[in-house]
């Protein structure tokens, strides 16, 4: 199984580190060949979200897809979702670390700090503005992938440093999790 993709800017490249720009038009040739790309390269990397800023585009683009992967067994099934100019709302102050990873980091993990419930606002594939409700693992995708967006990598949110641990040992960690 693939866990990164060359095709994703990794760790140091510039444009993970801006502030990516609106979309105007949801139907232009260059944003649908973007959302492609970003769909093709979530797919083969098995990844449950990934930002334009990641496939080198500097748009307000998301896409949410949990669902159980090796990296996350227990991610409950979403549709992937194209967000377009996505934007979100706290619904509880109450926040939960929670293990994430990165298709532009590979093989490091760590506990992040997240908000458990938000609203969320984003333009869809037809240009039609919608609101959706998340909480837990959903809404961390979101929020790790709006923070994307604005310059920000899940590392930048941690707490202790003592909370950031390779692939590796999350397997194994998770492996004794699983074994009661």
């Amino acid at each position: 199984m693939l866990l990164t993709d060359t095709r994703c800017a990794q760790l140091g490249a510039k444009i993970l580190r801006q502030h990516a720009m609106a979309v105007d038009d949801v139907h232009a040739t260059d944003i649908r060949q973007t959302i492609d790309i970003m769909q093709q390269i979530m797919m083969d990397t098995h990844g449950v979200g990934i930002a334009a800023p990641q496939v080198n585009v500097s748009k307000r683009i998301i896409i949410v897809a949990s669902r159980p992967t090796k990296r996350y067994p227990y991610a409950p099934l979403m549709a992937p979702t194209v967000m377009i100019n996505p934007s979100f709302q706290v619904l509880s102050d109450t926040k939960e670390k929670g293990w994430e990873g990165c298709l532009s980091i590979p093989a490091i993990r760590a506990l992040v700090p997240r908000y458990q419930a938000i609203t969320t606002q984003y333009t869809d594939l037809q240009g039609i503005l919608r609101t959706l409700n998340l909480d837990g693992f959903v809404a961390r995708i979101f929020q790790h992938e709006c923070d994307h967006l604005d310059g920000k990598l899940f590392l930048d949110r941690v707490e202790d440093n003592g909370d950031i641990i390779s692939e590796s040992e999350y397997y194994k960690l998770t492996a004794k999790l699983s074994a009661g």
